[in-house]
């Protein structure tokens, strides 16, 4: 009889991608998940696999190159964010990957986080609007323009809770796994094939402006940065903070509700929208979890 899990998925931009290897490790080895919770990244993640669009969107997402994801990027001027992020999250409901379902008839009970800014609090849902949640829980502030409500203002769940294991169910569960993917460990980076994507001489000049921005604000060896000219830039320093205070939170919720098995993977891993990573993300994740799994003797 294979062991029940309740899942925990952290938040963590593209290094979410590394749930989906815990996930496909996890099956591998015959556990059946039977819940999860998730914020950000981990509210995707999971609500897809809730549903059932997890093998779909992975099939996908493996596809993407560099190339790709800056066609899926819709830049705004506004102020409460420079990414709508309205035609990537299109583009995940037409493929059928978010379906418009509530999240309480889902197959698998999901609780999905997000952060009202305006009312200072922590938003849990268990029920409504998947697609909704979801597009709440992975507005990153000041990146993703947030989703605006008649008395509220909804952001990434990450910023009050980066990884939500308290409002797992927990109940049918005997083994509670939490994935954290904004560890404080180191990582060595692989070498990556060049991006040889196609596209018309016209494309190729816009998305290489567009890189130049993606490189300087997200992407790359960020100590290189530093060393080159010791200072931060204004992205730099709202995604250091963020990173400070995911961890302290991240910590905190381990203090609290421990969970049976931690899978880390380094918050080092991949930039912020390095999509295009996703094989290497999700090989990651695997053994990640293989390597917890065999320390735990599970």
């Amino acid at each position: 009889m294979s062991k029940s899990i309740a899942l925990a998925l952290s938040s963590g931009g593209a290094r979410g991608l590394v749930h989906i290897g815990v996930i496909d490790e996890l099956e591998k080895r015959g556990y059946e998940i039977v819940s999860l919770s998730g914020s950000s990244m981990g509210a995707l993640v999971g609500g897809m696999y809730a549903v059932g669009t997890l093998n779909e969107f992975k099939k996908w997402v493996t596809k993407l190159s560099r190339m790709d994801v800056l066609r899926l990027v819709d830049f705004t001027l506004g102020s409460k964010g420079f990414i709508k992020g309205e035609r990537i999250f299109d583009e995940m409901q037409k493929k059928g990957f978010i379906p418009n379902v509530n999240i309480e008839n889902l197959p698998k009970p999901m609780v999905i986080l997000a952060t009202d800014i305006i009312n200072n609090k922590e938003l849990v849902f268990k029920e409504g609007n998947l697609a909704k949640a979801i597009r709440a829980s992975i507005s990153i502030p000041n990146v993703f323009t947030p989703v605006e409500t008649d008395n509220g203002l909804w952001v990434d769940g990450g910023v009050l809770n980066p990884l939500p294991i308290k409002h797992l169910m927990k109940k049918d569960a005997d083994i509670v796994v939490a994935v954290d993917t904004n560890a404080l460990i180191p990582y060595s980076k692989p070498k990556l094939q060049e991006d040889h994507t196609d596209g018309t001489e016209e494309e190729k000049s816009i998305f290489n402006q567009l890189k130049e921005k993606w490189y300087e604000f997200f992407e790359g060896d960020e100590k290189k940065k530093l060393q080159k000219d010791n200072k931060l830039g204004y992205f730099d320093l709202l995604y250091r903070v963020l990173q400070v205070m995911m961890n302290n939170m991240t910590q905190k919720a381990l203090a609290e509700t421990p969970p049976d098995l931690l899978v880390q993977t380094s918050k080092d891993a991949c930039g912020v929208f390095e999509f295009y990573r996703a094989k290497e993300l999700i090989e990651l994740g695997q053994k990640a979890c293989a390597k917890a799994l065999d320390k735990a003797m599970l």
